[in-house]
């Protein structure tokens, strides 16, 4: 995996620089994928669009990587309390790793597929192809809204085709999103690479939707956040996404998404290691946990 090499020698190399500046301001589902790897030559280091934010203050808490011994794995997790100012991580080093974001992509997609116009609305039914698939499920035409809750790959595989490689690389552009690369394969780029982002990069990125601060329509920025919510009770909502490539070794798992709680806004994005099936519903539970030890989530 010459190419995955690429990107996280890159990453890590553009890690260490924001570590630096950060330092001196501050004391299921069916998302598995695999397929073709791309060549070492589609895989290209480059940094997102600029991101004006202000730099949050910068807390490292490795003593909850218990949480993720406790569920027999090995992650990273980083919480930016927007309110606050304040980004927790755990494991640093790997909060600061890009990795492919598999569906999590599913996020921005959803958003580029309303802007480019390949998708008229939530209620469009986008065609799976009418091959058989891993997922009995994903065997059906779906809107965005479906299509995002299950996770449908060739669903969204579809719109990849329908933007096609020069709009999908000028919207991740303009959104910031990661390194922005596609490389050569149009729907598989986020599943396998090249394009790769971080938990630390995911946590700040999902920031901007979550407040439609992102240069896009404020109302389909409205509908995506819509489209992830997954609950609402005790005075908190819960919007979120998983995500799950076979493109690394070990395979890896992502929860990503945020907490509005109380007139706070805190974004979360926890990637471990998944090997299994029988993995996968480690993220949700494991992203929970560190949600409630650090008082986003209440406790029972």
């Amino acid at each position: 995996m010459s190419w995955w090499r690429t990107i996280v020698r890159a990453g890590t190399t553009a890690s260490m620089l924001l570590a630096l500046t950060v330092a001196s301001g501050c004391s299921s589902d069916g998302d598995r994928s695999a397929g073709p790897t791309p060549a070492a030559s589609d895989v290209v280091a480059s940094s997102a669009a600029p991101n004006l934010q202000p730099t949050p203050n910068l807390v490292v808490r490795n003593d909850l990587a218990e949480v993720f011994a406790q569920a027999g794995t090995t992650g990273t997790f980083a919480l930016h309390d927007v309110t606050g100012g304040q980004l927790t991580v755990v494991n640093q080093s790997r909060a600061e790793r890009p990795y492919p974001p598999a569906s999590t992509f599913k996020i921005p997609h959803s958003l580029i597929a309303l802007e480019t116009g390949v998708v008229a609305d939530e209620n469009e039914k986008i065609p799976y192809g009418g091959k058989p698939q891993r997922i009995k499920e994903w065997e059906q035409d779906m809107g965005l809204r479906d299509a995002v809750r299950v996770s449908n790959v060739p669903v969204f595989q579809e719109i990849a085709r329908r933007v096609g490689p020069e709009r999908e690389r000028e919207w991740l552009r303009r959104l910031g999103y990661g390194n922005t690369e596609i490389g050569t394969v149009v729907d598989r780029f986020w599943l396998d690479g090249p394009l790769a982002i971080s938990a630390r990069d995911q946590a700040l990125w999902l920031s901007r939707l979550a407040r439609a601060e992102l240069p896009a329509s404020a109302a389909h920025q409205r509908l995506v956040r819509d489209i992830l919510r997954l609950e609402q009770r005790d005075g908190y909502t819960l919007y979120g996404k998983t995500g799950w490539t076979t493109a690394t070794e070990p395979g890896l798992g992502w929860w990503v998404g945020w907490v509005e709680r109380d007139d706070r806004l805190y974004c979360f994005a926890l990637n471990l290691d998944m090997t299994r099936d029988a993995d996968a519903p480690k993220r949700v539970a494991t992203g929970r946990e560190l949600l409630r030890r650090l008082d986003v989530l209440p406790v029972g």
